[in-house]
C-alpha cells in the first residue's frame, strides 16, 4: 500500500484549558457533535467532534501531576484552521444569532471568509467559494 492511499484524514488536536467551556463553545455555539469521548475519573478528558464532514479533537491539559503541562501563553495563539463550507455567510449568521462573535465576512482568494476565536485562542476560519469581487465586505 502506498503512503498516499494509506492516509485518509488530518484532524486538528486542540489542547484546551477548560474542557467544559470548549465543549459548550463547539457543541452549543458552533453546532459540532461529540462522536467519541474519553471519560476518566468521571470527567470528560478528550473528545472527537464533527461538523458536517470536518472533525477536530479536544483534550484538556493537566496542570499538575503526571503528564502535566503549563503553556507559556494562550495555547491557540498563532493556530488557524480553515473549514471549507458550502455557505460561510449562512454560518456567520447562525453563529452571530447565537451571540458568538465572528468577523464580518469578506471576500479573499475567491472565498467568503468569516473568522472566530475559540476560548483558547484557536482561530477558526469558515470559507466558501464565490465569484464576488475580491475585498468585498458583507453589508447587512
Amino acid at each position: 500500500m502506498s503512503e498516499d492511499a494509506n492516509v485518509r484524514q488530518a484532524v486538528p488536536f486542540f489542547r484546551v484549558a477548560n474542557m467544559e467551556a470548549s465543549v459548550r463553545y463547539y457543541v452549543d455555539g458552533l453546532g459540532f457533535t461529540i462522536k467519541t469521548r474519553w471519560i476518566d475519573d468521571g470527567k470528560l478528558r478528550w473528545c472527537w467532534l464533527e461538523l458536517g464532514s470536518a472533525a477536530l479533537m479536544l483534550q484538556e491539559f493537566r496542570t499538575e501531576g503526571y503528564d502535566s503541562w503549563k503553556p507559556a501563553g494562550k495555547v491557540g495563539e498563532g493556530v488557524s484552521i480553515c473549514f471549507i463550507c458550502e455557505d460561510a455567510l449562512a454560518l456567520y449568521r447562525a453563529f452571530t444569532a447565537k451571540g458568538i462573535p465572528a468577523s464580518r465576512p469578506f471576500v479573499g482568494n475567491g472565498m467568503w471568509v468569516t473568522s472566530l476565536a475559540d476560548p483558547d485562542g484557536y482561530r477558526l476560519e469558515f470559507e466558501s467559494l464565490t465569484d464576488v469581487a475580491e475585498e468585498t465586505q458583507l453589508s447587512e
